[in-house]
């Protein structure tokens, strides 16, 4: 493949990929705005599907200082989204899980949003659909081994 081909694909994916993110990240921050920032919705989402996990376990998952999901944390915390639970066998452990609170605003959340990206994707057809899904969990695998073999 010439450079200049290239050059224009990358070029091409890096101006998509940015401008989809931006679009994507700021509609569902107008549909979760007045409950949730987008962080403490996938912060929600992520123990949600987990079930309970610790905080060094939220940082590793979303690759960021263990400092900035203490934050997040003691806010969700602060409104009794999240609980708080030691360890019997090590207290310096934590684990966090939903309240049922915490877990009412989340599915309600959760709910717009699935509901936002249906409005999306059903101008597509059933295979393009397919076809992206199974693309762009392709190219998350590719990022995840580049990065294990960076480690």
């Amino acid at each position: 493949m010439p450079d200049s081909n290239i050059n224009e694909l990358v070029n091409r994916f890096i101006a998509v990929q940015f401008s989809v993110t931006k679009k994507a990240e700021s509609f569902i921050k107008e549909e979760i705005s007045s409950d949730l920032t987008n962080d403490q919705h996938y912060t929600l989402r992520y123990i949600h599907n987990i079930g309970s996990c610790t905080s060094s376990d939220l940082a590793e998952e979303f690759e960021v200082n263990k400092s900035a999901i203490t934050a997040i944390i003691n806010r969700l915390f602060e409104r009794g989204l999240i609980q708080r639970t030691r360890d019997e066998k090590d207290r310096r452990v934590v684990y966090l899980a939903l309240t049922p609170k915490g877990k009412e605003l989340f599915l309600k959340t959760e709910e717009r949003i699935a509901n936002l990206v249906e409005s999306f994707i059903s101008s597509f057809e059933q295979e393009e659909i397919e076809q992206f899904i199974n693309t762009y969990e392709k190219l998350n695998q590719i990022l995840i081994d580049k990065k294990q073999l960076e480690e």
